[in-house]
């Protein structure tokens, strides 16, 4: 819709997917009922482990998030919603290995569980909080990012890798990450907030409360007893549709976007960015733009200041003038 004219928002916002397409965060299957590899769907087989310890699982046939989640929780005897997110060729809570669009051939796959819950109050002394979240795409979002010396910094009960669970009483466990992020921002300044968190399961939790199934028979080891010494030679994208890589000119448009998006709503976040940045691709005009920016992401209201602002870093991206 043209800027300055925006009317009712769309229901529904459609959200890049990170292994195949977009899909709305839903309860996830019983691990008895895994659903059936969509079409197109990989049939390579990956090694895999719980983050905190467990055997050698191996898994297949899966073609995004929610099906990966529903191999591994049929592998281990867990109920996929269990499962937090997933990194490669690491059991330690490292954002930088995420599991996304692209994985290779010989990558590892730790897939991290909810673990210990806690609570922390907050005083809102700031407008920006300095969390970047993100989610699993199936229903969690989790804190990918905190900022050095921002207010979520000297709140040291707050960790990256928490799965954010409710905010003032509200479950939120079923919502998305630019959702999460912006009922954060709406909170009032001067305010206390309070939050519910749940923690990745640690090596040494999971250890104190024996087998998986409460027995000692069932023999579990420590996740960082396994060395992963592997040479990734091949990136392999799972089928056609799968996500590219942005191109260097969408990559400093994003970079730019996920400035633009600290400075109005107080939040770091490159898939945001990222999925503002592909509402604009081939739009001639902010008011193409902003009628796309509304149907992807009608929900979060942008003012038309921050349209027109993105608008001219995606073109100052297309113009060479970013660095």
């Amino acid at each position: 819709m043209p800027l300055g004219l925006r009317s009712k928002k769309k229901d529904k916002s459609k959200e890049t997917f990170k292994l195949v397409e977009s899909e709305a965060a839903a309860p996830a299957p019983a691990p008895a009922a895994a659903p059936a590899p969509s079409a197109g769907a990989s049939r390579l087989q990956f090694h895999t482990q719980l983050a905190h310890g467990s055997p050698t699982g191996r898994v297949e046939g899966f073609g995004s998030a929610r099906e990966l989640y529903a191999r591994i929780g049929a592998a281990f005897g867990i109920h996929p919603a269990q499962i937090m997110f997933c990194t490669l060729n690491t059991h330690k809570v490292d954002m930088d290995k995420l599991l996304g669009a692209q994985i290779g051939l010989e990558d590892f796959i730790f897939a991290h569980v909810k673990g210990q819950r806690k609570e922390v109050e907050v005083l809102k002394t700031d407008d920006m909080l300095g969390l970047t979240i993100t989610d699993n795409g199936t229903g969690c979002a989790f804190i990918k990012r905190i900022k050095e010396g921002s207010l979520m910094d000297q709140t040291k009960t707050v960790c990256v890798g928490d799965h954010i669970e409710t905010i003032n009483g509200k479950n939120v466990s079923e919502c998305r990450h630019y959702e999460v992020a912006k009922m954060l921002k709406d909170l009032e300044k001067g305010q206390t907030f309070k939050m519910e968190l749940v923690e990745p399961l640690k090596a040494f939790d999971f250890v104190s409360l024996g087998g998986q199934d409460g027995s000692k028979d069932n023999h579990w080891h420590i996740a960082g007893y396994f060395e992963i010494c592997m040479h990734i030679i091949i990136l392999l994208l799972f089928s056609p549709f799968i996500p590219k890589k942005p191109t260097e000119i969408e990559e400093k448009a994003i970079k730019k976007v996920d400035e633009l998006l600290e400075t109005y709503m107080g939040i770091r976040d490159t898939e945001l960015a990222a999925t503002i940045v592909e509402a604009g691709r081939d739009k001639k005009n902010p008011d193409e733009f902003a009628v796309a920016l509304d149907e992807t992401l009608g929900d979060f209201a942008f003012p038309d200041e921050f349209v027109f602002d993105v608008w001219g870093a995606i073109g100052d991206a297309k113009q060479g003038r970013l660095e």
